[in-house]
């Protein structure tokens, strides 16, 4: 009994299981909180959204929405998971270097803890991929 209780027996040992709870963990705050605003308030975004590499406020934006509103639904869903992982991936680390300046600590460093931590999940998603709960797990079932 202690055992179990030490180990945590009692969760599924499944790494398939860890990943469908990452993916979840990760890529609904992120849909929600940057997905959702970036898809039905586009117009309103492009009067102050950052051009962090200098290619225009519009493909900066085009390119966050794809990573924040789209990519973050097929991480959800587990499709494509490891090239959206990928693509979000980018969006925040170009966010973290070039808008945010690696501020994690301090008074401007409000949102380089989350982004650490945003950053970290999508390199396990790219690395492990989307797990067997996923449709990319139903795709490789089929071939």
């Amino acid at each position: 009994m202690k055992k179990r209780f030490l180990t945590m027996g009692f969760f599924p040992r499944k790494v398939d299981c860890g990943l469908l709870a990452l993916r979840l963990i990760a890529a609904i705050p992120l849909f929600l909180k940057h997905g959702l605003e970036k898809l039905f308030r586009f117009q309103h975004m492009m009067a102050f959204f950052p051009n962090p590499l200098h290619v225009g406020v519009m493909p900066s934006l085009l390119f966050a929405t794809l990573s924040d509103g789209i990519c973050s639904l097929l991480i959800i869903v587990g499709f494509a998971t490891r090239w959206a992982a990928l693509v979000c991936f980018i969006n925040i680390f170009v966010a973290l270097v070039f808008v945010h300046h690696f501020e994690i600590f301090g008074p401007r460093g409000d949102h380089g803890e989350a982004m650490l931590l945003y950053l970290a999940a999508m390199v396990m998603l790219i690395l492990a991929g989307a797990g067997r709960y996923s449709v990319d797990g139903a795709m490789e079932k089929s071939d």
